[in-house]
């Protein structure tokens, strides 16, 4: 498959999944910041740890390069991931969800959501010039990564990343249901 194609068809892929996960509608991405729906947060810890371990698989069997590895900036990536999670937590959408929904022709999706993308890369973009250089002073840590500051083989961070995933895996489907369920009786019963 040509180098160009690859990358749509693993998105149509990704979207197929997306949706047939049920990832594509509003109460499952908002359910995750109220603890009411975790199917999102399964979702991505799934994806994450089957990612880590086969990106290292297929170095280790020479059918993928090295990973490219971008700048960290500390104060940049938390901030993004703030901007990016009050975003989810308000609209109900993430970006891949967004497109996917909207593929699929929901009407929220569409009217609201990619409009809402588009603004959202326009504002990125035209604030950058202003905001990144002095983000970047703050906890700029160069191209690192979690093996680098832990001084350890990618294959113990995989295998970590791995463990911790289906360790919050298995607490998410057996703790918080109980919690919230108990929470609630007694907020009924005072």
């Amino acid at each position: 498959m040509s180098a160009t194609l690859l990358p749509l068809v693993l998105g149509i892929a990704f979207g197929f999944v997306l949706q047939k996960g049920g990832l594509t509608r509003f109460h499952r991405v908002a359910g995750v910041f109220t603890f009411e729906d975790l199917t999102v947060i399964k979702f991505l810890l799934t994806a994450l740890a089957t990612g880590a371990v086969t990106v290292r698989a297929l170095q280790f069997a020479g059918l993928a390069g090295p990973i490219p590895v971008t700048n960290t900036y500390l104060l940049g990536n938390f901030a993004g991931g703030m901007i990016h999670g009050v975003g989810m937590a308000l609209s109900g959408f993430c970006p891949g969800t967004v497109v996917a929904g909207a593929g699929e022709g929901r009407l929220d999706n569409l009217v609201f959501g990619i409009p809402g993308l588009f603004a959202g890369a326009l504002a990125f973009g035209w604030a950058w010039p202003s905001f990144f250089p002095a983000m970047a002073r703050v906890g700029a840590m160069g191209r690192v990564t979690l093996g680098d500051v832990a001084h350890v083989s990618p294959w113990i961070v995989a295998a970590i990343v791995a463990e911790i995933a289906f360790l919050v895996l298995y607490l998410v489907e057996r703790w918080p249901r109980r919690l919230l369920t108990s929470s609630r009786t007694d907020a009924k019963h005072a």
